[in-house]
């Protein structure tokens, strides 16, 4: 194994030198293009997607209504029985409400998840 590295470090090392010394700069075309390509990437990986999801959550938020089954950012599972401008007070047991905000809800359940998580 080391025989084979030693061959192909003898092999590569003048035509890798002979390479370096050789090749020119990147223009300000290539830069440009380059730098373009990498705010695209950025865009599409990072920017797109982080919108979407504040879209869909400011959505979520402003559909709240009494009655809705969620699920809380501290994993609190309950039904919504008021609504505030900031605020949501959600009921996890007969008779137990606690005030929760509205940005801590992390989803909204389909009816009856409750009924069939505490079965």
């Amino acid at each position: 194994m080391k025989l084979l590295f030693a061959v192909l470090a003898l092999a590569t090392s003048p035509l890798a030198l002979a390479e370096a010394g050789a090749a020119q700069p990147m223009g300000v075309t290539g830069q440009l293009i380059f730098l373009g390509g990498f705010l695209l990437i950025f865009y599409f990986l990072l920017w797109r997607p982080q919108s979407k999801r504040q879209k869909e959550h400011k959505n979520l938020i402003g559909g709240l209504g009494k009655g809705d089954e969620v699920v809380t950012a501290g994993g609190i599972v309950g039904k919504v029985t008021k609504v505030t401008d900031d605020f949501i007070v959600v009921e996890v047991a007969s008779g137990v409400e606690l005030p929760v905000q509205k940005v801590a809800v992390t989803a909204a359940l389909p009816k009856g998840t409750i009924k069939e998580i505490k079965a």
